[in-house]
């Protein structure tokens, strides 16, 4: 599902899409990355889902037992906004060795100092997730 929501976004996003999900596996929300189309540097799927999510969960904010799905490794932005929205779960596909936050170069939702940390399954459907990045990577940037 995360895969259909990064292949949704406009063609200028680097196609990253992230879905949240409640604690039955019902659908609460998705969205992909929305920073060029908005012309926001927060406008990242994880976060955007997340919002849209808290919105649709009846519980303010506070998003426990859900699971966040998204195609790349999160941000530490992305990272902190799932532990600050108490997530369950973050499940990602390829994983992010420049900027990723979730075992990568940091590990922000694991971190013991944190009063909230989220089980964390990385590598699902790494190759799918990677491919369709490396494809907008190569389309914007031709050898």
């Amino acid at each position: 599902m995360a895969l259909a929501a990064a292949a949704a976004a406009d063609p200028r996003d680097v196609p990253v899409g992230a879905v949240v999900f409640d604690s039955s596996g019902r659908e609460l929300a998705r969205a992909a990355n929305a920073r060029e189309a908005t012309g926001d540097p927060t406008a990242h799927a994880e976060v955007l889902a997340l919002r849209a999510a808290a919105r649709v969960h009846g519980d303010g904010w506070r998003l426990e037992g859900a699971t966040l799905a998204v195609t790349l490794e999160p941000c530490t932005m992305c990272a902190g906004a799932a532990v600050l929205a108490r997530v369950g779960r973050v499940v990602f596909g390829a994983w992010e060795p420049k900027t990723g936050a979730v075992g990568s170069l940091w590990d922000v939702v694991r971190d013991r100092r944190l009063n909230h940390r989220p089980q964390v399954r990385g590598g699902v459907l790494e190759s799918e997730c990677a491919a369709a990045l490396d494809t907008f990577f190569r389309t914007q940037r031709p050898s």
